[in-house]
């Protein structure tokens, strides 16, 4: 499909927009369908994968989202597969992790980009084997928010840790979150918050602190530059610990600029006390609190939710019915964030017809989602094969446009904020072509290869869990049911099944085929013509602009 007849599907769906959602947070009490509860698994999670479609609808409502709403314990972190026996890491022998190595001027530069590697990898591999909750969304989109760039930090240590505080945090107290932020490796690094003295001050965390992650740049936002000097001088005296098992941050009250800061009128004209030797740190602690008890820290935060887990556009009746709703609520929890998401997620306004089905999915959501929708198999018992695969498949997202820890600058990925693109951003002549090579190559004999790994789409793996597969037309309704989430015409479901029984005179041929290889799955000449048939039916359907649809 070319990118014109892409979008050209993409502004019908915009005309029918014309009729705005309804914008009520009231309790949703409408159908629980398998449209509802896909739609909720796909924003909240990677992909909609068909047993957890199943067991939450045997839920309600608001049950499913309790369960999607809770955290489970991080995996156990990256390790080394990076070394060899000729040029083994002096820090960290073959098979353990690095997370917890000191700083090595001395390493092979080369190691310190193989960590970052094997760390993205890892964190892929999270999200492919993620549980059915939102704790792996939810860090992303703290990510996106928070954003820092791997190849720009070049300590995988400080990224893992960076990782964990997110993922830790991401539905609790996002003031505290926010100190941390603050003081995290990562962050100081890739913002030269570890460059800031009092001699010398570094406004460039002060600045981002204030734009992108608290108050931001709406147009009730009027901090100064003055604002920005204040807290660049507040920020002054923390500093990364090279030597520290595993890294840390330290303060150094001799860099820490001790004079009282003044904030603009947007901040009731307040003063910050400067304070001496090490509770000078305890200033960041005041200028968070300044930050947050703004109105407007608690109105971006969730305008920037909306965005990600809803949709790009924030109308003037969703500012005032949806997004001003939100931040109070944030802010009569005291800033922790699980009250916020519970309310919007059960909302009417959340699961109105028009707001499903009506973003462009990222890259993380297409191909992490087609792995997880078809149980393609990634596992390896080899440990190095086993990181391989979960490179490759980060790989396929950067060669989509979303290189996972990397965003392309601290504003995060365009598409979530980049009027008025938005989420189109994700299709151009060069990322569209890129999608639909990777459904052919994944749905083909070999699957996508690389080395010798492949992944690859097992159709009859698919078919198993449809309740009726043996049917042509019931096989066709399943199938686009699932991966698209939307009803289609007769025409098309017909389009679609011909890849099954063309050339035939009558369905009873595919039912036929079908049972046959059912009775005998080992036959190797019936289940050629069964994966065939089903994978030339697979690959159209997710050629289509419905499949990039969300």
């Amino acid at each position: 499909m070319k990118r014109k007849e892409f979008l050209s599907i993409w502004q019908n769906r915009q005309n029918a927009l014309f009729m705005q959602p309804t914008a009520s947070l009231d309790p949703y009490t409408g159908p629980w369908t398998q449209n509802q509860v896909t739609h909720l698994l796909r924003r909240l999670t990677f992909g909609a994968k068909k047993e957890d479609v199943v067991q939450l609808l045997s839920k309600t409502m608001s049950q499913a989202v309790d369960q999607l709403l809770v955290l489970d314990p991080i995996n156990t972190p990256p390790v080394n597969i990076y070394s060899t026996t000729a040029s083994p890491d002096p820090d960290v022998p073959f098979g353990q992790t690095f997370v917890n190595a000191p700083v090595n001027t001395a390493l092979n530069p080369l190691y310190y980009q193989a960590r970052t590697d094997v760390f993205k990898a890892w964190w892929t591999g999270n999200l492919i084997n993620q549980k059915t909750n939102i704790a792996e969304k939810l860090t992303f989109f703290w990510h996106n928010h928070f954003a820092v760039e791997a190849d720009e930090v070049q300590i995988a240590q400080g990224m893992y840790f960076y990782y964990k505080l997110l993922r830790e945090n991401c539905l609790g107290d996002i003031r505290n979150l926010t100190v941390q932020m603050s003081k995290n490796i990562a962050m100081l690094r890739y913002l030269n918050g570890y460059l800031n003295t009092k001699t010398s001050p570094d406004e460039n965390y002060g600045r981002e602190l204030q734009e992108l992650f608290t108050v931001g740049k709406g147009p009730d936002s009027k901090y100064t530059e003055d604002d920005v000097k204040a807290a660049a001088k507040i920020l002054t005296g923390f500093r990364i610990n090279p030597f520290s098992s595993p890294i840390s941050y330290f303060f150094l009250f001799t860099d820490h600029d001790t004079s009282t800061k003044q904030f603009s009128a947007f901040y009731g004209n307040k003063k910050i006390t400067g304070r001496a030797f090490n509770d000078g740190e305890k200033e960041l602690d005041d200028l968070v609190q300044m930050l947050f008890d703004n109105t407007e820290t608690a109105r971006h935060i969730c305008r920037k939710l909306y965005q990600f887990f809803v949709y790009y556009e924030i109308t003037s009746d969703v500012e005032q019915n949806i997004i001003r709703p939100l931040a109070d609520i944030f802010r009569q929890n005291n800033f922790q964030f699980k009250p916020v998401l519970e309310k919007l997620f059960k909302s009417q306004h959340f699961y109105d017809s028009l707001n499903l089905n009506c973003v462009i999915k990222s890259p993380l959501d297409y191909s992490i989602g087609m792995i997880r929708e078809f149980d393609i198999n990634t596992k390896n018992p080899d440990l190095i094969k086993q990181y391989q695969t979960w490179g490759l498949v980060t790989a396929l997202n950067a060669y989509q446009g979303l290189n996972i820890g990397d965003p392309p600058i601290v504003s995060g990925w365009q598409a979530w904020y980049q009027s008025p693109q938005f989420h189109e951003i994700w299709i151009n002549a060069d990322t569209l072509a890129n999608r639909n090579r990777v459904a052919e190559n994944i749905n083909s004999t070999k699957g996508v290869v690389y080395l010798d790994l492949s992944l690859r789409i097992d159709p009859t793996v698919f078919a198993a869990k449809l309740e009726n597969p043996e049917s042509a037309i019931d096989c066709v309704k399943e199938s686009v049911s699932y991966l698209y989430n939307i009803n289609l015409s007769d025409t098309s479901l017909n389009y679609f099944k011909s890849f099954l029984v063309g050339g035939f005179p009558d369905d009873s041929y595919w039912t036929t085929l079908y049972l046959d290889y059912k009775a005998s799955p080992n036959d190797l000449t019936l289940k050629n013509a069964v994966t065939t048939k089903l994978g030339n039916m697979l690959r159209e359907i997710m050629s289509q602009a419905e499949y990039h649809l969300s």
